[in-house]
């Protein structure tokens, strides 16, 4: 099969010419096409923090539900994420975990990530405060055993943290800081035990001050840590989102942080557990006006990522490469020959035309 398209982003650059596509792989590019003006092939976007779309939230989420969240994810472009689960009781989110489905789901489930418990007290959101644990290592593999954990979000600063952090990074675990009033120091002590990524940079932590700079000072000073941000103009403002591009360009990861109400009319909802949330001007907010995730799409954030200055190409590596390297996942998030068809074709507006996974189109404009 060929996308007929004018150009692919192969390994951060463009190649003039047409994709090749043979038993659910990349099989050639660069092939001779005359009918692909004005598209362009992209690795499909990687969504690292998705608590729910498409009117499911997957605390509460069985196999009927992951088939229509996925289908509602496909539509934006997204091929592989992370199901995020908030701080919850343990009991809730362990049989959240046991729903995750295990066969060859489209898009593609990478494994979960545990947004919590072991979260500081002071900057939980809309976390619920009953739920949340100092770090604990029985509780920790309890939930490290009951499903596929690939990220979870920590406060550094809580008594017990690094050997929370040694133990996820030994059983292959990435971890990323957030909901945190760790320091700069504290955030360096993590980040040089091998922490390497940050959950919605500037959201639920220590604000950046010029002689206490927090966690995103540090992170922004550092070469080797991701930056995960929420680009949908309500959890940073352009200028923000400005200065965060600038200090971490080729560091930069786009999420979602999308909750139930996503790609759904505004309204109540209850997507976190017990915490009813309102969707109003594309703001979500708990009871206490607290933001409480976002009703943001993966093309939403590169179109926007984009108008901020990044190149096309920036704008894509930011939603593919960069978050599949914080979980170190190789076989997605690249278009080159031999890897997984996991593809986005889009016009010269940034507008979705075609979603292929393994090499089938799953949505077709």
């Amino acid at each position: 099969m060929k996308l007929g398209v004018e150009a692919a982003l192969v390994d951060g650059g463009l190649v003039p010419g047409d994709v090749e596509i043979v038993d659910g792989r990349i099989a050639r590019v660069g092939v001779s096409s005359p009918n692909g003006r004005g598209r362009i092939a992209a690795p499909g976007f990687i969504d690292l923090q998705v608590n729910g779309f498409g009117g499911v939230d997957f605390l509460d989420a069985d196999a009927d539900g992951y088939r229509r969240a996925g289908a509602a994810l496909l539509e934006t472009g997204v091929t592989a994420y992370l199901p995020t689960l908030i701080t919850s009781p343990e009991e809730q989110v362990i049989a959240a975990m046991r729903e995750v489905p295990r066969e060859r789901e489209r898009p593609r489930i990478l494994g979960m990530h545990l947004e919590g418990p072991f979260l500081s007290p002071s900057r939980l959101g809309t976390h619920i405060a009953e739920s949340r644990r100092d770090p604990d290592l029985e509780l920790l593999d309890r939930l490290l055993d009951a499903g596929p954990v690939r990220l979870m979000t920590l406060a550094p600063e809580l008594p017990g943290a690094g050997k929370v952090i040694d133990r996820l990074l030994a059983r292959g675990v990435a971890v990323s800081l957030g909901h945190s009033d760790a320091t700069a120091a504290e955030a360096n002590a993590a980040f040089d035990r091998g922490v390497h990524c940050v959950t919605h940079v500037f959201n639920a932590m220590r604000p950046f001050r010029h002689r206490d700079p927090g966690i995103v000072g540090a992170a922004l000073a550092r070469d080797d840590v991701i930056v995960c941000m929420i680009l949908d103009g309500i959890h940073l403002a352009p200028e923000t989102a400005s200065v965060i591009w600038r200090a971490a360009r080729e560091r930069v990861a786009l999420v979602t942080d999308a909750i139930t109400a996503a790609g759904r009319a505004e309204g109540l909802y209850s997507s976190f557990g017990t915490v009813d949330v309102r969707v109003h001007d594309g703001a979500v907010r708990g009871p206490d006006g607290q933001l409480a995730g976002s009703v943001l799409t993966m093309i939403e954030a590169v179109r926007t990522l984009h108008a901020l200055g990044a190149s096309f190409e920036e704008a894509v590596r930011a939603a593919t490469e960069t978050p599949a390297s914080v979980i170190g996942a190789t076989s997605v998030g690249r278009l080159s020959v031999g890897s997984a068809a996991d593809l986005v074709v889009l016009d010269d507006r940034i507008e979705i035309l075609r979603v292929v996974v393994a090499g089938e189109t799953r949505v077709a404009a």
